[in-house]
């Protein structure tokens, strides 16, 4: 039996940028830790310490510490972070992709959540592929829990880190908009789309804007199939990342009555997102490249149709099936967004689709795979 706290130094950095996947993989991880584990002593890292608060109220003040604002930002790993171990005296230290490069006297975690710039390069600039080989592979060879989110993720990781997979371990995401959000009615949340934003009857994206992300794609054939004439817009939700030249020039070339029909919000606030998910005639998901890929989960979790890729992580999402496609195919999307648009699927098809998601893929199930692997690690070290 332990007599004492485990102590958890997060540097949760990542939750400063937004929403994504990282994101809400250390949000929904981190609020389940301190609800059901009082055997854990948690502590955040941070630029914002505010923010973190209002992710985690119930944290208190003295367990936000905060980076000095330097540039650049990754200074943290040289003097903030090793100035807080030290004093603090962590058992581990969590980190997303990067950590301190050098060993200290905790035992670092690091999540290393898809190696897609290794298997994807054309998608990302050569700097940023470089520089996230190089630090990240160390990190992940250094970590004394190795850990990522998927399956897919773990074999590729393996394969370019050599690796041994059983030293890899999974911690899968968990899905969710936020624990604050309660989901309105599809009645409801039609009508406040319609109200707050004029958008009724559209196709749904969530992703931030990548060549990967497959937006130029999606573009293509929502225009070439001219569903803006039967009344149908398309919303993209996402800030960009990388930059689409041909989807600048695709945009650039819009008519009048095409650009009407085309809406793009960098971010939205989690209740408008659920609102969004829930009132979308349809949720589509075209991405070619995936370390896990959570916005057609939550689209699912919120009752929506989904229409979703089958590439990378993806292809583990058999609940979704006929539903899915070829990511490198317009004609197959083309055919099957028609297929949806005509004839979607039951409620009962989506009843049972959102079940398996909250099932599957639950706050329970994320902290329980972390919190396994913490307790092996002490078992090994006493």
């Amino acid at each position: 039996m332990k007599d004492k706290r485990t102590k958890i130094f997060v540097d949760a950095h990542i939750l400063d940028k937004g929403y994504h996947g990282t994101h809400t993989f250390v949000r929904e991880l981190y609020t389940e830790l301190l609800e059901g584990y009082p055997d854990l002593d948690i502590y955040f890292g941070t630029y914002d310490t505010a923010l973190v608060q209002s992710i985690f109220p119930q944290v208190e003040a003295s367990h936000l510490l905060p980076y000095k604002k330097r540039r650049p930002v990754v200074l943290r790993f040289l003097l903030d972070i090793p100035a807080y171990i030290r004093q603090y005296k962590f058992d581990f230290a969590h980190y997303q992709y990067l950590s301190v490069q050098w060993p200290n006297s905790c035992i670092s975690i690091v999540t290393l959540h898809d190696v897609l710039y290794n298997d994807y390069p054309d998608d990302f600039p050569f700097a940023y592929r470089m520089i996230r080989k190089t630090l990240f592979g160390n990190s992940i060879r250094r970590a004394g829990i190795k850990t990522t989110v998927s399956g897919y993720s773990k074999d590729r990781i393996s394969l370019h880190y050599r690796i041994p997979g059983k030293d890899i371990h999974i911690i899968p995401n968990a899905v969710a908009i936020g624990a604050e959000c309660s989901p309105l009615s599809r009645e409801a949340a039609v009508d406040h789309i319609s109200e707050k934003y004029g958008i009724e009857n559209f196709l749904l994206y969530v992703s931030r804007i990548e060549p990967r992300k497959n937006h130029l794609l999606l573009l293509e054939t929502y225009f070439s199939l001219e569903l803006y004439k039967e009344g149908i817009p398309i919303v993209f939700i996402g800030m960009e990342s990388i930059r689409i030249p041909g989807m600048d020039k695709l945009l650039r070339s819009l008519t009048p009555e095409q650009r009407m029909a085309f809406h793009w919000f960098r971010q939205v606030s989690p209740e408008d997102l659920a609102a969004f998910y829930t009132a979308c005639r349809l949720f589509v998901y075209p991405s070619r490249a995936e370390g896990f890929g959570i916005p057609p989960l939550e689209a699912a979790m919120y009752k929506a149709p989904v229409l979703c890729s089958r590439q990378t992580a993806m292809e583990s999402y058999h609940f979704f099936d006929p539903y899915t496609f070829d990511s490198s195919s317009g004609p197959e999307l083309s055919a099957k967004l028609l297929e949806m648009i005509r004839k979607p699927p039951d409620t009962d098809f989506l009843n049972s689709v959102s079940e398996k998601v909250m099932r599957l893929y639950s706050r329970e199930n994320c902290a329980q795979a972390f919190y396994s692997l913490i307790r092996k690690k002490e078992q090994v070290w006493d």
